[in-house]
């Protein structure tokens, strides 16, 4: 499959979008698919009188799909709602003491934020490093995670577009003892999620972005799921009801799900994955980068995102913040759409492979 047969498969009616880092419309085969899923299981599935059956294979084909988008194993996927949803069932796994120490970085977005702020009050510390130009501070991350309890930080920067360098901050942080969380909400559809090299002991992530899927599905990766007993719990991670001690998780990941959720996101999610093969990730990154480049050439130095492109996220500096916001109202009436982010005066343009040459030719004409 071609990017540009995927691109004709996303009408928005003469708008140019670039905003896939916040959320990437879904092509209509996708959601076409989740409209399928959901009148099967409301219609199928309760004529067989087995809808909770039904639903339980449909979320198996979901976690087989997501593990071989990460390259790992099915017993090492949870299904989430969101990013956040899986930040926050992380954060409700660990077993939390006074005098802990969280560390992130300045690059997180609130989804990596507001759990660590809330855990304050029962006696965490947190603790913030800094990215400058969206690479870890090393010397400064080094003494951070030093008797750290977590570490939380992105795997591409959602200011900058730049790939953080999960490997080594993970061994880093391991070696002094802590657990690491990566947000890689950034690289679905646009990167790959080797999730077993970066050795992290959770990966969260969902398919609205990059991905092209619907809101609703995302996925985290559980290194150890064993070692976890989650508070977030509902029925969808329980093994045996009958056991005598109770809860007794599930022995895989899923003891990080909760409960009943719609079918229709997560059979998106799938077709968005068999999308993205189809097209296959290589090219989606040459065709990427050359429309990327074409951008970056007409920023000339207001680019803020690194010169060799790192992905489709591209930040530019317009000076302050209200100009910004201007620029980006102007985009808005000129059916191009882009966004500031909460930097002074930054904004940002996320481009996709299945943009087209005009999409980027009418931004750059506002440049």
């Amino acid at each position: 499959m071609d990017p540009t047969d995927v691109a004709a498969d996303i009408d928005l009616d003469g708008t140019a979008y670039l905003n896939w880092g916040a959320s990437g419309p879904a092509p209509d085969r996708v959601l076409r698919a989740a409209r399928e899923e959901q009148r099967r299981h409301e219609r199928y599935a309760h004529s067989t009188a087995d809808p909770y059956g039904y639903a339980g294979e449909q979320f198996a084909a979901t976690r087989e799909a997501v593990a071989a988008l990460l390259d790992t194993v099915p017993e090492r996927v949870a299904l989430t709602d969101s990013t956040a949803d899986g930040i926050s069932r992380v954060a409700n796994a660990v077993d939390w003491q006074a005098g802990d120490v969280v560390v992130r970085t300045d690059l997180e977005h609130p989804a990596g934020e507001l759990p660590w702020d809330r855990l304050r009050e029962e006696g965490i510390t947190v603790r913030e490093v800094p990215c400058p130009g969206g690479r870890f501070d090393r010397a400064a991350y080094r003494e951070a995670v030093d008797g750290a309890r977590l570490v939380c930080f992105n795997a591409i920067s959602w200011f900058h577009g730049t790939h953080l360098d999960v490997e080594w901050a993970t061994e880093v942080a391991h070696e002094a003892g802590a657990l690491v969380l990566v947000d890689a909400v950034q690289s679905p559809g646009q990167a790959a999620l080797p999730v077993e090299a970066w050795d992290a002991d959770f990966v969260v992530a969902a398919g609205h972005k990059w991905l092209g899927g619907v809101w609703g599905a995302g996925f985290c990766y559980v290194r150890d799921p064993e070692r976890w007993r989650p508070r977030h719990l509902g029925y969808y991670a329980i093994d045996d009801y009958d056991a005598p001690d109770q809860p007794a998780y599930h022995p895989d990941a899923r003891r990080f799900e909760v409960g009943t959720n719609s079918l229709a996101p997560y059979a998106a999610l799938r077709e968005a994955i068999d999308v993205h093969e189809a097209v296959g990730l290589d090219t989606i990154r040459e065709r990427q980068r050359g429309l990327v480049e074409r951008v970056q050439d007409a920023l000339g130095d207001r680019l803020v995102s690194p010169r060799e492109p790192e992905s489709g996220l591209v930040a530019f500096d317009c000076g302050e913040e209200p100009t910004a916001r201007a620029f980006v109202e102007e985009a808005r009436d000129a059916d191009v759409l882009v966004r500031s982010v909460p930097r002074d005066g930054w904004v940002r343009a996320s481009v996709h492979a299945f943009n087209t040459g005009r999409d980027v030719d009418r931004l750059v004409d506002l440049l």
